[in-house]
């Protein structure tokens, strides 16, 4: 590993580091985008079978539970639903910009990566080709074995620098999709929760207006 290291030249060692910071990303995001730990089935349940306000307790200490995107924007919507439609829904949309960023952690590491790695290929690449025309300018182009290893230089940092830019570029789009589809699934039980509370606080003034009438 070592040999191979140093016939690609000095991008080698940075590329090798981008290459395990997007390893360790990757494992990261796939940890902790899993489905089931952001939509919490027990936290999906309480939105589910929601229907009354005295669910409200039950339903927060069920979301105190567990730590998430999910849970921290039911517990802000059952916090806040004496408000009003309106002013809930400003409120959760604050509260959801901050999980989406949760959701979204390492991603931008995860492009950049992608981004860069072929650059610092290609710079091996050129740094590669420098040697091997000193060579050609000092001895001439007789030295085949000075020119090979400028030339295997070039080609093994092209080479590291697509093996490392693509897989994370792969991930980065894959990671994005599935958060951007969290982030969807997070905002429909929102807002089937924010209905449902609005519907029974509709019911409620509707019920008091019939018996203040009667």
């Amino acid at each position: 590993m070592l040999e191979f290291f140093q016939r690609g030249g000095i991008m080698m060692y940075p590329l090798a580091l981008t290459s395990l910071i997007a390893v360790a990303i990757i494992i990261e995001r796939a940890i902790s985008l899993r489905k089931r730990k952001i939509l919490v089935p027990e936290i999906l349940s309480v939105v589910e079978n929601f229907s009354s306000l005295k669910d409200i307790d039950l339903a927060r200490n069920i979301c105190q539970k567990y730590s998430g995107p999910l849970s921290n924007i039911i517990l802000m919507a059952l916090d806040h639903y004496q408000l009003s439609k309106g002013e809930m829904r400003e409120i959760l949309e604050d509260q959801g910009r901050q999980e989406i960023r949760v959701l979204q952690k390492g991603l931008v590491w995860l492009e950049t990566i992608a981004a860069v790695a072929p650059l610092m290929g290609l710079l091996g690449t050129v740094l590669g080709m420098v040697q091997v025309f000193n060579v050609i300018q000092d001895q001439g182009i007789g030295q085949t074995a000075a020119l090979s290893g400028g030339i295997s230089q070039a080609l093994l940092t092209t080479v590291t620098g697509l093996f490392v830019g693509i897989p994370a570029l792969i991930a980065y789009y894959y990671f994005s999709h599935k958060s951007e589809n969290l982030i969807l699934d997070i905002e429909k039980y929102t807002n089937q929760l924010i209905n449902k509370i609005n519907q029974i606080k509709m019911e409620q003034t509707f019920e008091s207006l019939q018996e203040s009438q009667q």
